[in-house]
C-alpha cells in the first residue's frame, strides 16, 4: 500500500498545472518570464488570478496525496509513511514524468505537504513569504526565507522531529531549485512577481 501511495503521490505531483493553465490561455509558460511553470511565473505571465489558481492547484495535489494516504493507511500510521508520500509529491512537481523529469521549484507543492503535516507551522512560515514579497516583490526571495524558517517553525510548534528534518530537506530542495534565482538576486537581475 505504501509503495502504491508513493507512486500515486508522485503522479499527482507531476501534474503541471501552471503549464496547463498557460495552454488554456494560449501561453507557453516555459517560454515566458523566468520559464518556470510555477505560480510566480504564472502570475507574471497570465495575471494574478491565474497565478493564484496555479498556487492553489499545486498545493492541493500534495494535500490530496496525503489525505488519500491518511484515509487508506491504518490509524496511527508512522510519520515516515507520510514523509515518503509527501516527498514523492514534491519530487513529482520538481521532476515531472510528464515533462521529461523537469518541472517547477517545489514551493507550492511543499506548501501543500506541510499544511497537511503541521498547518500552524506552515502558516507562520508562509506569513514571512507574504511579508517579504509585499516589501520586495521578489517571490523567489520570499520562498527562500520561508523555506529557511520552516524547520524552526515546525520545531516551535512541536511537530514530530522527523517532520522537522523533512522540512529541512524540503528547504534544501527549494534552495537547490532556486540557485539561478539566487544568482539573479545577487546580480540585481531577478524578475519581480508583478
Amino acid at each position: 500500500m505504501i509503495i502504491l501511495l508513493i507512486v500515486v503521490a508522485y503522479l499527482l505531483g507531476s501534474i503541471p498545472f501552471g503549464l496547463l493553465m498557460g495552454r488554456l490561455k494560449g501561453v507557453n509558460l516555459r517560454g515566458q518570464g523566468s520559464g518556470n511553470i510555477g505560480a510566480a511565473n504564472a502570475m507574471r505571465s497570465l495575471g494574478f488570478g491565474c497565478g493564484f489558481l496555479v498556487l492553489v492547484c499545486d498545493s492541493l495535489k500534495s494535500i490530496l496525496a496525503l489525505a488519500l494516504a491518511a484515509h487508506l493507511l491504518p490509524t496511527g500510521a508512522a510519520p515516515l509513511d507520510f514523509v515518503l508520500i509527501g516527498l514523492a509529491a514534491i519530487l513529482g512537481h520538481n521532476f515531472s514524468i510528464f515533462l521529461g523529469l523537469k518541472g517547477g521549484k517545489g514551493v507550492a507543492a511543499s506548501l501543500g505537504v506541510f499544511l497537511f503535516l503541521s498547518w500552524k507551522a506552515t502558516v507562520a512560515a508562509f506569513a514571512f513569504w507574504l511579508i517579504v514579497v509585499a516589501i520586495t516583490r521578489f517571490a523567489s526571495l520570499g520562498s527562500l526565507v520561508a523555506a529557511l524558517l520552516l524547520p524552526f517553525s515546525m520545531f516551535y510548534f512541536h511537530a514530530p522531529i522527523l517532520y522537522v528534518e523533512f522540512s529541512a530537506l524540503a528547504a534544501i530542495l527549494i534552495f537547490y531549485k532556486h540557485r539561478t534565482n539566487m544568482a539573479r538576486l545577487l546580480c540585481g537581475e531577478e524578475n519581480r512577481i508583478l
